[in-house]
């Protein structure tokens, strides 16, 4: 059986906090996120009200996903802007991507 997995970069509406996270259902963990800021408030991603779409990439095989997931979240906030500037360079949300 075939399955994606994403690794994906989202944000809050003004665009000053980032959350990294891997899943094999975007639009599900999204909406998670999105529930869990608006509710409960337990996650990182809900406290911050981080739920909007700025990056992602696909992959086939999940322990490279979880591979890029933790480099992605090693780096230095001025190198994941700029890989988030150079995949979508006016930084929109990309939700409508998924929904």
């Amino acid at each position: 059986m075939f399955k994606q997995y994403f690794i994906y970069i989202i944000t809050n509406e003004k665009k000053t906090v980032l959350y990294i996270g891997v899943t094999n259902n975007i639009q599900k963990r999204i909406s998670q996120h999105y529930f869990d800021s608006q509710n409960a408030k337990k996650s990182f991603a809900g406290k911050y009200n981080c739920y909007y779409l700025l990056y992602y990439e696909t992959f086939d095989d999940i322990n490279l996903a979880i591979l890029r997931e933790k480099q992605l979240k090693g780096l230095r906030r001025e190198k994941k802007n700029k890989i988030i500037s150079d995949f979508n360079p006016n930084w929109d949300f990309l939700n409508n991507d998924f929904f």
